[in-house]
This record gives structure tokens, sequence and C-alpha cells, in this order.
């Protein structure tokens, strides 16, 4: 099978490139008349994706955000009689009990009957989100497992039918969000519902593939208990009408968040794209609405883009606190402030959007220690925030000796955390004339050298230390030298803003 990968050009080349390759591929693998349909498909798409230039523009000027994992999986918080996740299979993150144990649909819909978060707190979450430095909130509205978290009249397997609890944690996060003037966004799947969602199509698309010789992979897919409707009957009458309730209920959407598009076909991926456009035609898409109708991109889960990677459209690494997105009860592996600093900067010199996630537990409370660690990371966010927002990525992203590439959850969980991070290693980020020089460590005598800001680098009218003022610097041909001032605490380095002629 001829498999097709866009590749970099610049408008109007890009949308001409993108047309005729899809016409090629789809004429190849389809047929003539299907080829014709994908051609009309793309250009439609094009067109609704470019009107949404100014709603992707503010999404990277945000930089930073919360994403929330959420749902009936929080009550054996990765235990499942007796067993951890580790013990039965992968994947090994919380949220994904139900498939690892293979738990039957009707077994695993009785967790709805304990679910009663009595301790979940909109307000407080919305406003931790908003001292971390965050500027949006993303919350599952639906996970795999096919539970609404609102109050969905589509289907009774919702929060307020189904549980004690008896109220729409959407809504009630929604009028937070609105409070602390932070953007609201919604993570729906899409493809996957092993309550509801049949097999996600695999014996159908496994027929046709046999007959190709290709490999058909049933990865997320429900086959140890599937529901016995058609998967096409489970988007007409619950994906895509669930996906109209939250966009008429919750107005101005920054975002919906699909995943796991599995082997959603390219017309079933876009009635998802139009359904959202036609409501809200200003919230975005990410790419995981599958077959490459997305408005941005999501390079991986917890992962660092390598340096020379580089991204068509505005992309977003999303990340955990620990190493799970639902509430994991024995993980404690928490990244600690100091690491939290190292992903943004990592990411947003490199010119990314990073979502961090937390995981509440099933009575709505947020771990301890994940709350105390956005805390801290808002402290530096506070005086060093500017250096973030609406910021884009510099010739240079970083200099110095640390250099450690994550590029996976599984990574993270196994090799951990181990970076000797040094006075030397400076991260960069731009606005206009402006270029930031960000560090995590400070030298202990107080005196700076940039190496990438010499007077190669054009020449600096100003220095100012965030936090602080304006300093005294001689910008040689070599770097830039200055002296900072002795703060009481060096553990969160500092931020320079140089200020070009």
């Amino acid at each position: 099978m001829l498999i097709f990968q866009p590749v970099t050009f610049k408008q109007p080349y890009k949308t001409i490139v993108i047309i005729v390759a899809w016409y090629i591929y789809t004429l190849l693998n389809n047929g003539y008349s299907e080829a014709i349909a994908q051609t009309s498909m793309q250009k439609e798409w094009q067109k609704m994706h470019e009107s949404k230039k100014d709603a992707l523009k503010s999404f990277q000027d945000a930089r930073f955000g919360m994403f929330i994992h959420w749902g009936l999986y929080a009550i054996p918080g990765g235990i499942w009689k007796g067993k951890k996740m580790e013990e039965m299979g992968v994947p090994n993150v919380a949220e994904w009990v139900q498939l690892v144990a293979k738990i039957p649909r009707k077994e695993y819909a009785e967790l709805a009957g304990q679910f009663n978060p009595v301790n979940f707190n909109a307000d407080a979450i919305a406003s931790l989100a908003k001292n971390a430095g965050m500027k949006y909130i993303v919350i599952t509205a639906k996970h795999h497992e096919g539970f609404a978290m609102y109050h969905s009249k589509v289907s009774p397997f919702n929060i307020v039918d189904a549980t004690p609890y008896n109220r729409d944690v959407l809504a009630d996060l929604y009028k937070a969000c609105k409070k602390y003037g932070l953007d609201f966004g919604i993570y729906y799947s899409h493809n996957i519902d092993w309550a509801d969602g049949a097999d996600a199509q695999y014996q159908e698309t496994k027929l046709l593939n046999d007959k190709k010789g290709a490999v058909t992979d049933p990865f997320g897919a429900n086959l140890w208990d599937p529901s016995q409707n058609t998967f096409q009957a489970y988007l007409d009458k619950k994906a895509i009408p669930q996906v109209e309730e939250l966009l008429t209920s919750f107005p101005d959407l920054k975002c919906i968040w699909f995943d796991m598009p599995g082997l959603m076909k390219p017309g079933q991926s876009f009635q998802f794209y139009k359904t959202v456009y036609k409501k809200q035609p200003n919230t975005i898409i990410n790419q995981r609405i599958g077959n490459q109708l997305g408005d941005y991109d999501i390079p991986g889960d917890n992962k660092i883009p390598e340096q020379q990677e580089k991204f068509d459209l505005p992309w977003e690494t999303v990340g955990t606190l620990n190493n799970s997105w639902g509430y994991k009860s024995y993980d404690n592996d928490w990244k600690s402030p100091q690491e939290l600093l190292y992903w943004l900067l990592e990411i947003t010199s490199k010119g990314g959007n990073y979502m961090l996630n937390i995981g509440p537990a099933a009575d709505g409370s947020v771990p301890v220690q994940a709350a105390r660690n956005l805390e801290e990371l808002g402290k530096w966010m506070k005086i060093n925030g500017e250096a973030v927002y609406g910021t884009q990525r510099w010739k240079i992203t970083h200099e110095g000796p640390a250099s450690l590439n994550i590029g996976s959850t599984e990574q993270r969980q196994t090799e951990g955390f181990k970076l000797n991070i040094s006075s030397e290693d400076i991260w960069f980020t731009c606005r206009n004339s402006t270029i930031y020089a960000i560090a995590m460590k400070s030298p202990s005598d107080g005196k700076i050298k940039v190496k990438s800001l010499n007077q190669g680098s054009g020449k600096i009218k100003q220095v100012e230390l965030l936090g602080y003022g304006i300093l005294k610097f001689e910008q040689r041909a070599d770097a830039l030298y200055l002296d900072i001032p002795t703060p009481a605490d060096r553990s969160q380095g500092y931020v320079l803003k140089t200020t070009f002629k």
C-alpha cells in the first residue's frame, strides 16, 4: 500500500501538492470514483482549516495548558481484582484497565454505581491551573470506556444518570474556567468506545486488508466483548450526536481533542471535523481526528521532539505528572518542579505547546504532590511567564551540555529523569526584536556568559532580568557578558530579556 506523508511547502504550493498527492493515493488504493470524492473532501477541509488562522495563533500564544483525564477508571486506580496493570498487559496507564483486564462491558458498567466524587472542586482545579501559569484546560468528556463525564441525553451511561453523584462536572469546570479567564477544551474518544463502539470496525477492515495482503492492527479495539451494533451505527447514534451535544452545551470551545483514530476511514474522520466546524467554526481540532484532517499536530505522549524535527502545523506535546494519565493509586513517580520546567522549556523553545495532565482520584481530589509541584512551577511562571507566552522558536533553541531525548511515556517511566543541568545550559525563545535567554540554574558567582547572544546575533540595546530590572552588559564577539544580582534562592535560575536595536 502506498502511504502518503505530507511534506513541507510554502503556500500556495502546499495546498496543491497535498491535493495532488491525496488524489494519487486514493486513485491507486480505492479506485477512480473514490479518488475524486477524496480530492473534493481534501479541498473542502483545506478551506475550513485555513479559516482558523487566528484561532491557531491564539492557541500557540497560550503555550501552556492543563489536561484532565478522569472517569470510572479512577475507581480501580490501576488495580483489578488484586492485579496491577503491569501484571495484566499493556499499556500500563490506568485508564486502559478495561482493555488490559478484558473486563466485560456489563461488569465494568457497574463501577458507575460506586462513582461519587464528593471531593471534586471545579473552582479549586481552575484556580490551580491559573496559579500554575496555564492558559487553558482540556478535560475528558468521554474516554475509551464510553462513559460520559457530562449529562448526555444521547446515552444514559453518564455521570448524572448512572452515578450517585448526579452532577455534571464538565458544566461545573466550564463555569470555573470562565471565572478564572481560562479557555476550555474537550477530549472525546471518537473511535474507541469499549461500551458501544463494537470492534472499531476491525473485522470489516480486516476482510478488505486480507484481500490486499495487508496487516490490520486491532490496537485499542474491543475484541473481548464488543457491542453487537455496527461501528457505523455507533458513530451515527452515539459519537456524532454526543459531539453535537458538547458543542451546543459549551460555546466557544478552545479545542476538541480527539484520540486514537485507529482504522477510521477518511470520510468518517471528516464527518467529525465538519460536525465541529458547523457549530463552532473557530474551534480547533488535533491531528488525532485521523487521516491528516486535524488543525494542529501532536508529536506524541510525553515526547520531547528532536532538535531537527519540523512541523507543518502548530503542535502540542501532552505530558503526565507521573507515568499515568488516569489516576493510578500506586504511581508516585512524580515529575519534580525542576523536571516540569525542563519539559516546558524544551517544548516551548522548539515552538510547541505543553499540556500537562492531572488525574483526579475517584473522590474527585487532585493528588497532593501533583498540586504542590504545579504550585512550585507557578512561582517561576509568575515572574518569567513573559518568556513563554506568545513567543516563537529562535534560530537556536538551547546552548550548553544538557541533553536528554524522551520519546514516550514508557521511556520516561523506565529510565526516569536523570540529567545534570548546569549554569551553562540556556534556552531561548523570541518575540519580534526581543530574545529571551532562560537558565534553570544560576552560576555561584553571578557572572553570566551567553554565547549565542554575541555580536553576530545583532546589536543588543537593553538587557532586563525578569523580576528585577535593567542590567549593565557587555556584548563581545564571542558572547554576551553581564553580572546578575545575588538572589536569596538560585534554585529556579533566571530569565534575561534582551532587546535588539
